[in-house]
């Protein structure tokens, strides 16, 4: 299958192209490194070194023999998106290029409203771009299951019926994101599921819970293939900066009381589920949800976990509950069902105690590098200096 990778510089985008390389794909990956700039505006890095994208692509045909394709260019410059479709002739899209982060668009209102163009207006461009020159293309979109937010009932995968006044519908389930980040991956799914219905284009939407872990089998065939591990307060998870805090000597930062709720999935279970999408695709007009995740844990249950492990290599962790910088419920049902992915194949890693030392183990290997002033939270959904210092 020909498939083109939008955002292929990131986290899980480059993966993913090395990944679908290995199966027998044809790839080639888009992007415009605005990720690399942004981390730069903040003075945040990755804790790992990563190469260009260029010099990864390099590498990939140098370890493999395979070829990955690059496209330099901006989702937004809707000429660049026809272009790269016309030469690429792709049969399959899988789109990462948006900015990725709920803090970075809660920051102040330049990022906000720089973060609703950005993204709208990419994913609007891809499209359009595929009515024009690949309309039977599978788009495969990461959205992310931030769009449900914490609703008092089961959450279904895309999808509820409905009975009101006597009357049944099947009608997306309602959405209560929980920030501008958020909003623009529900904005999204209205966009693709629109131009499904009257475009007849097909998607697969992957409601996307929290991905953890540093290694691929691909990252492991070479150190410059290596993808990014964010620790930051702006780019990074939860249980990255725990891994991190625990390595540094600073206490766990536990937002609150620590009983946030979410999904959360091994990278490499990631790179699984993309490809069970593509190889089953649906049909012209269709537009399918797949709640992505394999596990739930709260905030402090990721904080004990990574606590119980790094003593067991010897380090002394203490755990800190902080005011949470964000406006959500701390305490709270969750049940998202995930059975579409399962139904196809899907083999999930869990998280474990092994993985857990694993990543502390990594982080330990690169402890010199760490930037203690990055990690503590200072935006605030109410109102917060940018963490660079600049006032916008």
């Amino acid at each position: 299958m020909r498939i083109l990778v939008l955002g292929g510089d990131g986290y899980l985008g480059w993966p993913t192209a090395m990944y679908l390389s290995t199966h027998g794909h044809v790839v080639g990956v888009i992007d415009n490194f605005a990720k690399r700039r942004w981390e730069m505006e903040l003075n945040v890095e990755p804790l790992m070194p990563i190469r260009t994208l260029h010099d990864r692509v390099k590498a990939w045909h140098e370890v493999t023999g395979q070829k990955i394709e690059l496209f330099v260019g901006d989702l937004r410059n809707y000429e660049l998106v026809l272009q790269a479709f016309e030469a690429f002739k792709p049969e399959a899209i899988v789109h990462y290029g948006e900015q990725p982060s709920a803090p970075y668009s809660m920051i102040d209102h330049s990022r906000a409203v720089f973060t609703q163009m950005n993204n709208l207006a990419g994913t609007l461009n891809v499209l359009w771009a595929m009515r024009e020159r690949c309309p039977a293309a599978h788009l495969v979109k990461l959205g992310t299951m931030g769009e449900y937010g914490t609703p008092n009932i089961d959450i279904e995968e895309g999808f509820i019926e409905i009975e009101y006044k006597g009357r049944k519908d099947v009608l997306p389930f309602p959405k209560q994101p929980g920030s501008f980040y958020h909003l623009t991956k529900v904005h999204d799914s209205h966009n693709i599921l629109f131009a499904c219905r009257v475009w007849k284009l097909r998607s697969t939407d992957l409601n996307q819970g929290v991905v953890y872990g540093i290694e691929t089998d691909e990252t492991l065939l070479d150190d410059r293939l290596a993808t990014s591990f964010h620790y930051d307060e702006v780019f990074g998870t939860a249980l990255n900066r725990f891994c991190v805090q625990a390595v540094a000597g600073i206490p766990l930062t536990v937002y609150g009381r620590g009983g946030q709720t979410r999904g959360f999935l091994n990278i490499r279970d990631t790179l699984q589920c993309v490809e069970l999408a593509l190889v089953n695709p649906p049909q012209a007009g269709e537009y399918r949800v797949f709640n992505q995740f394999t596990e739930t844990f709260n905030v402090l249950q990721l904080a004990e976990m990574v606590k119980a492990q790094s003593e067991k290599l010897g380090f002394k962790v203490e755990i800190n509950h902080l005011k949470n910088p964000r406006v959500e419920a701390e305490q709270h049902y969750y049940n998202p069902i995930h059975r579409k992915l399962s139904d196809l194949g899907l083999q999930p890693r869990l998280l474990s105690d092994e993985l857990v030392q694993s990543m502390v183990k990594r982080v330990q290997d690169h402890a010199a590098r760490v930037k203690r002033d990055i990690i503590l939270p200072r935006v605030t959904w109410e109102g917060s200096k940018p963490p660079d210092g600049s006032e916008r």
